[in-house]
C-alpha cells in the first residue's frame, strides 16, 4: 500500500549533531532528509550531483572558492566532483538532499587549509 511519510516526526528525532535518513528512493535517485545542528566533513561524489532543497534554517554550502547560504525555500545543486562541507547557519537546519542511489562519497582535507 502506499502511505506517506510523516517527515515531521524525523525531525523531530533525537540526534548527535547529524541526522541523514533517506525516505524515498525515485528512479535510480534516493531523497534523503537531513537535521543538521554541527558541520559534515568535507566531500565529494565523483558519481553523483547532490541537490539539496531547505525545509527549515540556513544551510551553508561551504566549496573550495568560497560559501553559499540556502535559506529555507531555495534549492542548489553542488555538481559531481565538487569537493564541498555543509553546515547550519545558526542552532539547526533541515534540509532534503536528492542525489543518484549509492552514490559513492569520498572524504577529503579542507582545500582551503
Amino acid at each position: 500500500m502506499i502511505s506517506p511519510i510523516d517527515l515531521t516526526t524525523i525531525v523531530h528525532t533525537p540526534n548527535d549533531g547529524y541526522l541523514n535518513r533517506i525516505v524515498a528512493t525515485v528512479n535510480d535517485h534516493e531523497v534523503h532528509i537531513s537535521v543538521m545542528t554541527s558541520p559534515y566533513e568535507w566531500h565529494l561524489h565523483p558519481d553523483s550531483d547532490e541537490t539539496f532543497i531547505v525545509t527549515e534554517g540556513t544551510l551553508v554550502i561551504e566549496l573550495e572558492d568560497g560559501s553559499i547560504d540556502v535559506h529555507a525555500g531555495q534549492l542548489l545543486t553542488v555538481p559531481a566532483g565538487v569537493r564541498h562541507r555543509t553546515r547550519p547557519m545558526g542552532a539547526r537546519s533541515v534540509n532534503l538532499t536528492v542525489e543518484r542511489q549509492h552514490a559513492t562519497t569520498v572524504f577529503c582535507d579542507d582545500p582551503r587549509a
